[in-house]
């Protein structure tokens, strides 16, 4: 996979101290010493183009930002991560951003943990979760959740967000 990152905040002790202080109980310290990113993973038989990432907050919020990479030049994918407080705020943000990076008729997938369930005019229609997929400008498939076998790895729950998925054609 090609991985592309957008650091929201640093590890505030360090990467090393704040991995060991989480493992702990990783459940209840979740990200406080670990720090936060957004991620887009492409599968390595596509070609990838990071557009960048652009903060939707205000200077005085918790960071949120929006990344967006172009895959096989024919479809923009956009990860948000936006505030329970400011999801709709943050969401026009992203959209006023990448809709000057889209291309005329490019299809625009919009994911990642949007903290609301919201409806986007021409986009496809949310799946009622706080984490989502929308989808304008392209067929996609049926919505999935991953069930918790599926992202443990060593024992361990690898995310306190179910990940989810859909193909687009």
């Amino acid at each position: 996979m090609q991985a592309f990152a957008a650091r929201t905040r640093r590890a505030p002790l360090g990467a090393r101290a704040g991995r060991t202080i989480t493992s702990v109980h990783y459940a209840a310290l979740r990200s406080a010493f670990t720090g936060q990113a957004n991620a887009i993973l492409v599968a390595s038989e596509h070609t990838a183009e990071n557009l960048g990432s652009r903060t939707l907050s205000d200077p005085r919020e918790h960071r949120r930002v929006c990344q967006a990479v172009r895959v096989d030049d024919r479809l923009v994918v956009a990860n948000i991560h936006a505030s329970p407080h400011a999801a709709r705020r943050h969401v026009d943000r992203a959209l006023e951003w990448l809709d000057g990076l889209l291309r005329e008729g490019e299809p625009l997938v919009l994911a990642g943990d949007f903290n609301a369930s919201l409806e986007l005019p021409g986009f496809s229609a949310p799946h009622g979760g706080i984490d989502d997929v929308l989808v304008r400008g392209a067929e996609a498939s049926r919505f999935e959740v991953w069930p918790e076998e599926r992202r443990r790895q060593n024992g361990i729950v690898l995310s306190d967000h179910a990940p989810v998925e859909l193909t687009v054609r």
